[in-house]
């Protein structure tokens, strides 16, 4: 009789990228609305028409070598591992997030600034290094959490900064005492709406201080600040790129495997959330052109619901008001 061999596979981690245009009630934020109204709408939700998701090459290996398997997910994606299998402490595995809807930066709030691909040679090693500017990194390492106990929520996107830089764009948060705030204008000397009172009432969105810095090897000039340099690995297509490690020493929440090295009995969710955009509302006569209201603050742009009291705009045709190079407003125009 052949020899028969069982692995008994459980999930090692999963990651949510969730997007609130798809997700939130008009101005109510997805994690405030009751049931039975949140349940079904994340039970509806599908991040694969946004996101294209794959493991880099090196991680495949890994991934191959630890007998483990890597699944899209409606809610982002999952990977799998026999429950024995023993997972050093310093594995890393890395993910290409790649937008996979043209319209994606139409409902997206531009937290995560342009991005643009660069090539810089380096006259003192010969080499070309390619990068690709303002590219956040999302982490297990540098993540950050809402809630306690059962209502633990582990986010890989760093806190939302303190502070806002001095050439932080429209759409930017920060933090404004124990506010959150969004950036209505371009800095310097930007307009700001808040989001919450009390920022741990959010969650922890993907933000401006994502996309790590840049150290470039001497002698080389001409790379930008902030980003990820490209490779066989990490290819041009990406436009996030999340890092996960199986042991974080400060923080045992974001660990995925145990003090054995091996899954957790209770795998961790890791979630990244995308903030919608918000818009200042322009209602126009469509015979005349001209102005007939204008709502007083930007309002959020959702596929469920109306966060205004008349018709809702679609999620493009979003226009930049300019004050010279500077963005003054965004502004939905409807024509009624």
């Amino acid at each position: 009789m052949a020899e028969q061999v069982r692995n008994n596979y459980q999930r090692l981690f999963d990651v949510w990228l969730l997007h609130h245009y798809w997700l939130d009630d008009g101005a109510n934020l997805f994690d405030n609305l009751a049931d039975p109204k949140r349940t079904p709408r994340l039970q509806a939700y599908d991040a694969r028409p946004l996101f294209n998701v794959v493991p880099t090459a090196a991680t495949a290996r890994t991934l191959t070598a630890y007998r483990s398997l890597f699944k899209p997910s409606a809610l982002g994606f999952t990977v799998a591992a026999p429950s024995n299998t023993v997972i050093p402490a310093d594995t890393a595995l890395e993910f290409i997030v790649s937008t996979a809807d043209a319209e994606f930066l139409d409902y997206t709030a531009l937290t995560l600034r342009p991005q643009k691909i660069y090539e810089v040679f380096n006259p003192t090693d010969g080499v070309i290094y390619r990068y690709k500017e303002n590219v956040p990194v999302l982490s297990n390492l540098t993540g950050s959490t809402r809630g306690a106990g059962p209502n633990l929520k582990l986010f890989l996107s760093q806190e939302i900064p303190a502070v806002a830089a001095a050439d932080d764009p429209v759409e930017s948060m920060v933090l404004s005492g124990t506010a959150l705030v969004q950036l209505t204008a371009d800095n310097p000397g930007a307009t700001t709406q808040q989001l919450a009172a009390q920022f741990s009432d959010f969650p922890v969105f993907a933000n401006q201080g994502d996309a790590p810095a840049i150290v470039p090897p001497p002698g080389l000039v001409g790379a930008p600040a902030r980003g990820v340099r490209l490779s066989a690995d990490i290819t041009d297509d990406v436009f996030a790129l999340i890092r996960l490690v199986a042991v974080r020493g400060d923080n045992d929440a974001f660990s995925f495997v145990d003090g054995a090295d091996v899954p957790k009995a209770q795998p961790p969710v890791y979630q990244v959330r995308f903030k919608n955009r918000s818009t200042i509302w322009t209602y126009m006569d469509k015979k005349t052109g001209a102005v007939n209201s204008t709502s007083p603050n930007p309002l959020p742009l959702t596929f469920f619901g109306n966060s205004g009291t008349q018709q809702k705009p679609s999620r493009g045709h979003v226009k930049a008001e300019l004050s010279g190079t500077k963005v003054t407003k965004l502004v939905s125009e409807i024509y009624v």
